[in-house]
């Protein structure tokens, strides 16, 4: 797990990866067992409700992800960066276990919005069959450190996405009894 008081060790660590067949905007890779199951769920959605939805983002390279941070600081100043982007070594993406969702065709694509949406809403209540978990829910800003995600979706595994949801423990660090992460240590 990697946030605010958690960087990965190394902070240019590089895991496994396969490409995930899915639709995506942005070519998608994850590590195995978060590939197959994106796959799994994605067909599931489109079964389910007929609709369709694409990888907007996932596996992010230390060097991909200084970037993103960067433009991030650009448009909003480091204190708002740090609201929705996480600083290279510390984010869920360099795991190759996190992925954003988008609607297809496109629509409040990255954005809170997406939370409403028939492929939001779908994810919300039926991501944990699948082993993913939204990173970072509504109203866990204090913990998590970052603003509500709907479209950030975080691979757990199933058994842990279970037992997140039956209990209903929204967040990791909440899970796991760790600190609350909202600002860099």
């Amino acid at each position: 797990m990697a946030n605010k008081l958690r960087p990965l060790n190394p902070d240019t660590y590089e895991p496994e990866l396969v490409f995930v067949d899915v639709p995506y905007a942005n070519e998608p890779y994850l590590r195995p067992e978060a590939a197959a199951a994106v796959v799994d769920m994605f067909a599931a959605y489109q079964n389910d409700t007929g609709l369709q939805m694409q990888s907007q983002s996932s596996y992010r390279s230390y060097w991909s992800q200084e970037s993103v941070y960067a433009g991030w600081v650009a448009q909003y100043g480091q204190e708002g960066a740090d609201l929705t982007s996480a600083r290279p070594g510390h984010s869920e993406h360099q795991t190759g276990l996190s992925i954003d969702i988008s609607a297809l065709p496109a629509y409040c694509s990255l954005e809170q919005c997406f939370g409403d949406t028939p492929q939001g809403r779908w994810l919300d209540e039926n991501g944990w069959k699948y082993g993913f978990t939204v990173r970072y829910p509504e109203g866990k800003t204090d913990i998590t450190g970052y603003e509500y995600e709907p479209w950030h979706l975080r691979f757990v595994g199933k058994a842990l996405a279970a037992e997140l949801h039956s209990t209903g423990i929204q967040t990791l660090e909440e899970f796991f009894g760790l600190p609350a992460a909202p600002n860099y240590g």
